[in-house]
């Protein structure tokens, strides 16, 4: 497995993981406890399942090396908070375990665990153990920061720390996962999500001759009309109608009549979108691989998938109202990226996905409090902006 990376040093993850450290001030440390504590019950969770569902539960290797890397961030954010280098207490663990290594910016995760260890897809026996003597040493880390016995002592706090490092890589030995895959998974999925710099894609349909490609702009006048005593959603863009009329579909009104924004939100900041681009007869049937994957049925289905469960996450949070950049669920994220897994989109970075969610929930908003606006997707500058239609 460590064969898919290069060499990571313990001090150069640290570095990089504090990047996308979100907390700062007094209740910063608490903050990472609480996290430290979380990450190590979820690694737990893992085995759990493994063992309850071991006939069904996929991704045994994977989930362990995510938990085992936010544990790791974790427990690097308290390391740091408390002054303390996360290779120092690397070089102890490994040390107490009988190895010979030195700390510094030199040590590498390879070094603090055997040459070869056996790649498992199920845990030894005594992970369990290891498991539960690694929550264990984090209690009692909890344990003391609350009642003020490590206090200023930094001697104190790196003795727990050095604990809980001999046995997080205890159980990466036992699991079968790498600690250096671990980190390496951990700073690709924290900077897929809160990344360094933010560095646009290139469009899908970039190659694809322009009657094929989804528009760069685009201008649609979203409004409701009554007709026959019910409400609808008509859309038009350049004096044509786009797509059918629209009711909500739902029990109770929910303005769920006015989505098609969202799907808007999508072409605006990713670039894709198979309905729309069905609705615009765009489909690239010039490849028709594209033509029966990307831009099929299925893929229509998945896009409306991923719209509705996105819509039933916002109506618990007021549609988003007071979450900005940076602060969407990386879980919620996360399964958006699993529901589309197999087509291009799944290639967009989460902090991505978040941008077309977050500005498409604008426009949402926008459209429920007047009824009615003009939507303007523009790609060149990944935003989709919303205005009033004039008189």
């Amino acid at each position: 497995m460590t064969e898919e990376f290069e060499t990571l040093t313990v001090a150069d993850y640290a570095k990089q993981a504090a990047r996308t450290d979100q907390r700062s001030g007094r209740s910063a440390l608490g903050f990472s406890m609480l996290g430290l504590f979380g990450e190590v019950g979820s690694l737990l969770s893992e085995a759990k399942k493994k063992q309850r569902d071991a006939a069904s539960y996929l991704g045994y290797a994977d989930a362990v090396a995510e938990e085992l890397g936010d544990v790791l961030w974790y427990l690097g954010a308290v390391a740091r908070r408390g002054g303390i280098a996360l290779a120092d207490i690397a070089a102890a663990a490994a040390s107490e375990d009988g190895r010979t290594v030195t700390g510094g910016g030199a040590l590498t995760f390879h070094a603090l665990q055997p040459v070869h260890i056996p790649i498992g897809k199920a845990p030894m026996p005594q992970f369990e153990h290891t498991l539960l003597a690694l929550a264990g040493a984090v209690g009692t880390l909890v344990d003391d920061f609350q009642s003020g016995v490590l206090g200023k002592d930094r001697s104190a706090l790196s003795h727990r720390l050095v604990a809980v490092m001999r046995l997080l890589v205890r159980a990466a030995d036992e699991s079968g996962v790498t600690i250096e895959a671990a980190a390496v998974k951990n700073l690709h999925k924290i900077f897929d999500r809160w990344p360094r710099e933010r560095v646009y894609p290139a469009p899908f349909d970039s190659t694809m001759d322009l009657e094929e490609q989804l528009p760069r702009k685009m201008t649609i006048d979203v409004y409701e009309r009554t007709v026959r005593g019910q409400v609808f959603v008509y859309q038009r863009s350049g004096g044509v109608f786009v797509g059918d009329r629209l009711t909500d579909n739902a029990a109770e009104p929910d303005d769920y009549r006015f989505h098609d924004v969202f799907h808007y939100a999508y072409i605006a900041v990713l670039g894709w979108s198979p309905v729309i681009r069905s609705l615009l007869r765009l489909k690239r049937k010039s490849v028709p691989k594209i033509d029966e994957v990307d831009d099929g049925a299925r893929a229509v289905l998945t896009e409306e998938g991923v719209t509705t469960w996105i819509f039933g996450q916002a109506q618990q949070l007021a549609f988003f109202e007071k979450v900005k950049r940076g602060g969407l669920p990386l879980d919620m994220l996360k399964q958006v990226r699993q529901m589309v897994a197999g087509y291009e989109s799944e290639r967009c970075p989460l902090w991505l996905w978040e941008d077309a969610i977050l500005q498409g929930y604008a426009a949402f908003r926008f459209l429920q409090h007047h009824r009615r606006g003009r939507v303007q997707i523009d790609f060149a500058n990944r935003r989709l902006r919303i205005k009033e239609i004039p008189s």
